[in-house]
């Protein structure tokens, strides 16, 4: 990968861009907006500090360099789509680009291709643009539910949120390149890199046919509006139906390759077992492994918390479901610890790879309350009463419980 690293200039179009005021000088300019609150996620040594990055909204703060910020779950029930501002987080690497000149910014096109190019953003944002609403997961979400307990980042529900994403379908651009007979896959780097030389350099691969879909895209817009420095500006992968790791930010180096990519973050990292349930007995290893891929379906309540008191008698449930792109057929609620299911409306279909909100009204009886919620894709799926496992902490899709109690 060629100049991955570089930060182009700022201007006074990049600050304006940003809307925040001032360009991101140093790392050291988004520790000080940390603020003295903190949050207890739901799991041992939880307790994580709400900061304040600019763009953003206060959020949990679980790395600072690079910043890993968590959605805190409230911003769920707010909407079927996650505010800008309120989007989670993800670096891998520390080196992350903090002034970036969007009139300077380009992104190459090169390898097994007729025509290697470079594409400035004015010339990408001229070609005919698609739109799609698509949640983007992280591998991790969910991570410090698992027991046992594995290593990574250990966050709870929150490391997931759903754009409407604009930009250009990467086949466009592939097309425009003209890919060579004999291309297998397409590797794709952005501007954030290591800051030691013997940490493995982020990319991630793609093969050629789900590259040249139609629906994976370069996003330069995310809910109508430019991304957010720490979502990507200027330019982002979308890999819809796909975990966060394939959903490289600032984007600049696509390569055409005739052979299987095997760097680090391929053939060694975000892996799962390969086998049915991508699952493993606890504790144990697999034998082997394959990439990670599609999301597993999974769904939440997001108005009542765990430990929730309510009036009892008819009670509102609202919450969102959503899986790696067959779309939602059905969701169901339990009020009895999963004995008896009860069917739910499904609202407003904004597409396979997004949220699918839903409702319904249930009649507790004074007391306490295990409420469950399940859903089933278009394709059969649905979520596991007990929670699989694998050592990476991935995949996680159980049926999720609320606890309350009615009075």
């Amino acid at each position: 990968m060629i100049d991955r690293r570089r930060l182009l200039a700022g201007s006074a179009t990049a600050i304006a861009t940003l809307g925040t005021g001032s360009i991101f000088s140093s790392i050291s300019a988004f520790a000080k907006n940390a603020s003295a609150k903190d949050v207890t996620l739901p799991f041992e040594n939880g307790e994580r500090p709400m900061v304040k990055y600019p763009q953003k909204r206060p959020m949990i703060g679980l790395t600072q360099r690079p910043p890993q910020l968590e959605t805190p779950f409230s911003v769920f029930n707010e909407g079927v789509i996650t505010p800008n501002d309120a989007f989670f987080v993800r670096y891998h690497l520390a080196d992350i680009p903090l002034e970036i000149d969007p009139d300077k910014f380009s992104v190459d096109i090169k390898g097994k291709v007729d025509k290697p190019m470079k594409l400035s953003l004015a010339d990408i944002k001229k070609m005919p643009a698609i739109e799609i609403v698509a949640v983007n997961q992280c591998s991790g979400n969910s991570r410090g539910l698992f027991n046992p307990r594995v290593a990574g980042g250990q966050l709870a529900n929150g490391a997931m949120g759903n754009a409407r994403w604009k930009g250009v379908p990467l086949k466009a651009v592939l097309d425009k390149a003209g890919v060579q007979a004999g291309a297998k896959q397409v590797v794709f780097g952005g501007m954030d890199g290591p800051v030691s030389d013997k940490t493995p350099d982020f990319a991630k691969a793609l093969d050629l046919d789900h590259a040249r879909d139609g629906e994976v895209m370069l996003a330069y817009s995310m809910n109508g509006e430019n991304l957010p420095m720490l979502n990507g500006f200027p330019l982002r992968l979308v890999v819809p139906g796909y975990y966060g790791t394939y959903w490289v930010k600032h984007l600049n180096e696509i390569n055409v390759i005739d052979s299987v990519y095997d760097n680090f973050w391929m053939k060694t990292a975000y892996r799962i077992p390969d086998n049915d349930c991508n699952c493993v007995d606890p504790g144990t290893a697999p034998k082997a492994t394959i990439p990670i891929n599609h999301f597993t379906i999974r769904s939440f309540i997001t108005n009542l918390a765990d430990g929730a008191k309510v009036k009892a008698g008819e009670t509102r449930l609202k919450g969102i479901a959503f899986d790696g792109g067959s779309g939602i057929k059905e969701v169901a609620v339990s009020i009895d610890g999963g004995k008896t299911w009860l069917p739910t409306k499904l609202g407003k279909d904004l597409g396979k790879y997004s949220f699918r909100e839903w409702h319904t009204a249930v009649k507790l009886p004074a007391g306490a309350h295990d409420i469950k919620v399940r859903a089933t894709g278009n394709n059969g799926k649905t979520q596991p009463m007990e929670a699989l496992w694998n050592p990476a902490g991935y995949l996680r899709n159980v049926v999720e419980t609320v606890h309350v109690t009615a009075a």
